[in-house]
């Protein structure tokens, strides 16, 4: 497996200011190259870490979820990561390795490691290593539901097969970490996969808002009414009902993280 991770650094005086950042009303594109040293923020309660907030709830923005890619060095993390009791989250591993402690069991994270972290978790994370980790961290305010409480684990994106979509001859596929019908759940965090020349083949219009991190691979992603390259280390936040297609040209496949609310009824009062 390859994923992405940022690794900072400023550029030239002589580099062109021209690039393929994108805000608009119904989807943001911050490329890769905006994961420079001068645009991370320090979290409260970490050591030896730095992290690139790529979405927050903000007007015109983000809706339902934060999203943060978190670099930890050596002898970095945090004893109490989490701040806030009702919010659940999870983890995905892109460089290195963690030692995630969760409800008093110790997890070794590797490259790929996943964890759901539920809301009210007693969790930490700590970089035994000699060499940095990072990974995204995506947030969300638990909407609980009568009758279900969503469960904290652990798991890997190597344990998890992916399920091919239907009549693609396997060329779109999703690795699901969670059973989309269990209702315990009110987040969905996924990797989709495209082998060269798989597609969207239509424009999905739908409730739930996406934020999309490119862990692998490129490809023309259609948002609302435009088509955008996207690469690995770009990331997208779509607004609900935005239109958003794929084409995956190669020559590689092409994958991302992809988080999107679900399972709860709208709430008008």
């Amino acid at each position: 497996m390859s994923y992405f991770y940022p690794e900072g650094g400023l550029p030239p005086q002589t580099q062109l200011l021209t690039d393929r950042a994108i805000v608009k009303e119904a989807y943001t594109v911050i490329p890769k190259g905006v994961l420079r040293d001068i645009v991370t923020s320090n979290l409260p309660g970490w050591e030896n870490t730095r992290s690139w907030i790529l979405a927050r709830p903000i007007a015109g923005f983000a809706t339902t979820f934060s999203q943060l890619i978190v670099e930890v060095g050596p002898g970095g993390g945090s004893k109490k990561p989490e701040p806030e009791a009702g919010v659940e989250g999870v983890v995905f591993l892109t460089k290195g390795k963690l030692t995630l402690t969760l409800d008093g069991e110790t997890h070794h994270l590797e490259e790929g490691g996943y964890a759901y972290l539920a809301a009210g978790a007693d969790w930490s994370l700590a970089n035994e290593s000699d060499a940095i980790a990072s990974f995204q961290w995506i947030r969300k305010a638990y909407e609980r539901l009568e009758g279900y409480e969503a469960k904290s684990f652990v798991t890997s994106d190597k344990e998890v097969a992916p399920t091919p979509m239907p009549n693609v001859n396997g060329v779109w596929s999703t690795t699901r970490f969670v059973d989309p019908g269990d209702l315990a759940h009110d987040m969905h965090v996924n990797i989709v996969t495209f082998e060269p020349g798989g597609t969207i083949p239509f424009a999905e219009t739908h409730v739930m808002e996406h934020g999309l991190f490119v862990l692998e691979g490129k490809a023309v992603y259609r948002l609302n009414d435009d088509w955008v390259e996207v690469e690995a280390g770009d990331f997208m936040w779509l607004r609900a009902f935005c239109p958003q297609a794929c084409y995956a040209g190669g020559p590689g496949r092409f994958r991302y993280l992809l988080y999107k609310d679900v399972n709860r009824q709208i709430r008008l009062t």
